[in-house]
């Protein structure tokens, strides 16, 4: 089945806390405000549907400037590993740099490394992370 990726799609809050739970091992239950929060911070954000069904979502938060960030790379376990997500931070990158944006920063664990650094192309730079929390 093709997979189409749309960027601002429409967010049913319950079926993205559904895919961001089970790409993260979380409550499945908790339901998020996603549809809030994206029209309120976001640049864009692109889903993958395959079969009208969402299978991947990346978003992309800006300063409102040159800086824009990619948050929630998220995409379902039957769907990894096939290049879903490398898609999306592409489409992600497009959507930024048409809205005229310098730079695309990502934040991520070490055992992402591999798929942002080799798959998405981006290059490892130094930075501090600091709890609020």
């Amino acid at each position: 089945m093709p997979i189409e990726l749309i960027c601002r799609f429409p967010v049913d809050d319950r079926e993205l806390s559904v895919l961001h739970a089970r790409a993260f091992g979380a409550d499945p239950a908790v339901v998020q405000p996603w549809s809030q929060r994206l029209e309120r911070h976001a640049l864009t954000w692109v889903g993958a549907f395959e079969d009208g069904r969402l299978a991947g979502f990346v978003q992309v938060c800006w300063d409102g400037g040159s800086h824009a960030f990619i948050l929630d790379t998220a995409v379902d376990p039957d769907r990894q590993r096939h290049g879903l997500g490398a898609r999306l931070v592409a489409a992600a990158a497009a959507e930024a740099r048409a809205a005229g944006c310098e730079w695309l920063h990502v934040d991520f664990e070490p055992h992402l490394e591999k798929f942002y650094l080799d798959g998405c192309g981006f290059r490892p730079t130094r930075a501090g992370l600091l709890r609020l929390i």
